[in-house]
């Protein structure tokens, strides 16, 4: 697999939305990869959380990390998580 690299962007937003560059590359590595927008992937890997989130409880975190790959390396633009 290639390098995976996050932008500034991307590192920020793990953190406003309670991810970790850990988790964001495990879902490139192991998720469900499909298309975004403007010729961008989307990869998505659902983990176990059984915490509260902003003061809900979620049993589910979804991490989605949106990147390009280039020949050399794979850059994450931005971090989604969604919590069920």
């Amino acid at each position: 697999m290639k390098p995976i690299r996050l932008t500034a962007h991307a590192a920020e937003q793990c953190v406003e939305r309670g991810a970790t560059q850990a988790e964001v590359r495990y879902a490139i590595e192991h998720g469900v990869r499909e298309p975004a927008k403007r010729g961008k992937w989307m990869s998505r890997h659902n983990f176990q959380y059984n915490a509260e989130w902003q003061g809900r409880f979620y049993a589910i975190k979804q991490v989605a990390p949106v990147m390009v790959e280039t020949v050399s390396e794979i850059v994450v633009v931005t971090v989604y998580t969604f919590y069920f």
